[in-house]
This record gives structure tokens, C-alpha cells and sequence, in this order.
């Protein structure tokens, strides 16, 4: 990847620092409607988009049950905790360099649309990236590939464009496998090194700041 790339970054929990805040926000949601679930057990999954956590959770019984009920609620939990989350470090200037070195730049979340404004505001990103998904842009998101299609089509991305996806959470990884796309991962996630490598990740880093600092040894040189 030495000529102009597309860098397909994933905002919520990667950039920001959120998946905590969401572990609680799911369980809160969860215990309102009388479903208890170790708070571990949700950290697992965040990352995977809400349409499938419910499921993946307890089964189709629980999403048959409850699943649009504590996805609305789950929405509201986090509206309460967006003062909380803030930028990691060095995410903007990650943002900065990627650009400066030619490459077209996708922020991709599968977050509510009022979610992501609130992280496009706290990175002061919506001048410096080309394009940003959010839920409404796909009907299954990740581990599905579907929200990586879709961020490589708001750039007009040919088929057989060079591209790399920036994430923080095995399903982020996953997503990216599925359609050829070499991925970069950053702990926030709180998975293992491990677990990250079997799903394929090529270089994993602590922060946006260490991949800053690395970037001229990644596929975004």
C-alpha cells in the first residue's frame, strides 16, 4: 500500500474511549426490563453492533423478548454517559496524520446518528475526515462486513481499492476479514493480544498515540 489508501477507522471505542461506558449502559437497559447479565459478559461483545448483541447474548429468545425494548433503553443509558467519554489519546492527531499522508479517511460506526455527532464534536474530526457512517447506513452491522462496504462506497472506493480498518475489538477485525481488508488494532477494546491476532489482526498498539507514532510501518506509511 504505497500509493493513497482509504483508512476505514472505527470511532466508538477506538477513537473514543466508550466501551466501559457502553458495558454499563447495556446492563442498565438490560436490569430495567428484568434481565440480569454479568457486566464481563456484555464487555465481551461491545463493539458488536446492537442489532445482533441482544441475540448473541441469551439467544432469539431474548432478542424475540426484549431486544427492541433494551436497545431503545441502551440509546438512552448512553445519552446519559456521552460527558463521560472522551478522545484517547492522540485519536485527532491520528486522524491528522492519515490525512496528510494523501489517504482518504472513513470514520465507520455503527452508533445512533446523535452518538456519532457528539464524537465527530469531541474529535473536531468533521473537517478533516471525507465521510462517517452510522446506524441508519446498514440493516446488520459487526462482525458483518456490511458497514465497511458501506464506508468504501461514500468514497466512491473502486472494488479493488487499497484499504486498511483501524479498530479496537475482534469484531472489528472479523468484519474487515470477511472482505479482504488487512486490519490495525488498538487494546481499548480490552480483548487480548491473542485473541486479536487468530482474528487476524496484523499490528496491534496500546493507544491512537502509539499507532501515531508506528504509522510508517503500517499499510498507512
Amino acid at each position: 500500500m504505497t500509493e493513497s489508501a482509504i483508512a476505514v477507522l472505527d470511532i466508538d471505542g477506538t477513537l473514543i474511549d466508550s466501551n466501559y461506558q457502553h458495558a454499563l449502559a447495556w446492563y442498565r437497559a438490560l436490569r430495567s426490563v428484568g434481565e440480569i447479565y454479568p457486566v464481563w459478559r456484555l464487555h465481551r461483545l461491545i463493539g458488536m453492533g446492537g442489532d445482533q448483541l441482544v441475540a448473541a447474548l441469551g439467544g432469539e429468545d431474548l432478542e424475540r423478548r426484549v431486544g427492541d425494548e433494551v436497545r431503545e433503553r441502551q440509546g438512552k443509558e448512553v445519552d446519559a454517559l456521552l460527558e463521560e467519554m472522551s478522545p484517547l489519546p492522540g485519536a485527532r492527531d491520528l486522524l491528522v496524520a492519515i490525512k496528510e499522508r494523501g489517504h482518504r479517511l472513513v470514520l465507520a460506526s455503527s452508533a445512533k446518528e446523535r452518538h456519532v455527532d457528539v464524537f465527530l464534536d469531541k474529535l473536531d474530526a468533521r473537517d478533516i475526515v471525507d465521510d462517517w457512517t452510522t446506524s441508519d447506513d446498514v440493516e446488520e452491522s459487526k462482525p458483518a462486513p456490511d458497514l465497511l462496504q458501506v464506508a468504501l462506497k461514500k468514497v466512491g472506493a473502486p472494488p479493488d481499492a487499497s484499504s486498511v480498518m483501524v479498530g479496537d475489538a475482534v469484531w472489528d477485525v472479523k468484519a474487515a476479514q470477511k472482505i479482504g481488508m488487512p486490519s490495525i488494532v488498538v487494546r481499548s477494546g480490552g480483548f487480548g493480544d491473542d485473541e486479536l491476532r487468530k482474528a487476524g489482526a496484523k499490528a496491534i498498539y496500546d493507544t491512537p498515540a502509539d499507532l501515531l507514532n508506528s504509522l510508517d510501518d503500517t499499510p498507512l506509511a
